[in-house]
């Protein structure tokens, strides 16, 4: 039965153009940050001081920067660095929160009070001056990023959870399971969130655009990964500069993230569509 189900969620997703065409993409950033040494036609950080700031040509397709790298091969090892961030931080806030917000929803009372004011105040408070502010204080670089991004986004996941998992606690197969003797935990894990994954999945989808552009705007900012390591957020601080002599400086990482952030957000918009049947059609 299980299997028979999943087999036309995927069939379903399968036919879904706009996920298709976001997961094309997709497989597409993934794929060149994978290969980016044999797709990079230039060390990323090789100086040629005698051609800086040129534009396109045979040698520099994209040109090259304010000290003479290639722009192109920034741009490829940049993927790297800026989706890893968006992956690994959306997987560990995704952790965090949908276990909190399962101890919230099935649990109840006291422990419901503390994490939903906990989570209260979190999502009460600017996004991006906490990652400012926490970002100033822990310092730059991209471990301290992804800790930030995962402290900062988990209660999205902890109050979708949370709601979803209180409405299933009530349904007639889980008071079936609490009198026949299961655990707490064999319920939470078992029974509840198996059922509850449409939501986490849509929510993660979206979250990991989110946090690709939130590590953008701090490398931007000059308070994320630090030169000359090649994010697509630094290559914009630096071609921002540099705007009106080489205008490719600053359209290709920018480029680069809005289709990353397209990708994710046709995916989960198409993941959204196939699990919800008011939607399907």
């Amino acid at each position: 039965m299980t299997k028979t189900r999943d087999f036309t969620i995927v069939r379903a997703l399968a036919g879904h153009k706009i996920a298709m065409a976001g997961l094309i993409i997709l497989v597409g950033l993934v794929g060149i940050s994978v290969f980016a040494p044999w797709i990079a036609p230039h060390d990323p950080n090789e100086q040629d001081l005698y051609r800086v700031l040129e534009g396109p040509s045979r040698l520099h397709l994209l040109g090259t920067d304010d000290v003479g790298r290639d722009l192109l091969s920034r741009v490829i090892y940049g993927s790297r660095v800026t989706l890893v961030i968006g992956g690994v931080s959306t997987l560990f806030a995704g952790i965090i929160g949908v276990l909190l917000g399962l101890v919230a929803g099935y649990k109840g009372g006291f422990a419901d009070m503390v994490i939903m004011r906990i989570t209260d105040t979190f999502m009460s408070m600017p996004l991006l001056v906490l990652v400012l502010v926490m970002i100033a204080t822990l310092g730059p670089g991209i471990k301290n990023l992804i800790i930030v991004i995962t402290v900062l986004t988990w209660p999205a996941y902890a109050r979708i959870v949370r709601g979803e998992a209180m409405r299933v606690s009530k349904l007639p197969y889980i008071e079936a399971a609490q009198a026949l003797g299961a655990s707490g935990l064999r319920i939470m894990f078992r029974h509840i969130l198996p059922n509850i994954m449409a939501p986490i999945i849509v929510t993660a989808s979206i979250s990991v655009g989110i946090n690709i552009m939130m590590e953008s705007t701090v490398s931007f900012l000059g308070l994320g990964v630090q030169p000359p390591t090649p994010t697509w957020g630094n290559e914009l601080k630096i071609g921002y500069a540099y705007l009106e002599v080489v205008p490719l400086f600053s359209i290709a990482p920018g480029l680069m993230i809005t289709l990353a952030v397209l990708a994710f957000n046709l995916i989960g918009d198409g993941i959204r569509d196939v699990f919800d049947p008011r939607l399907r059609e």
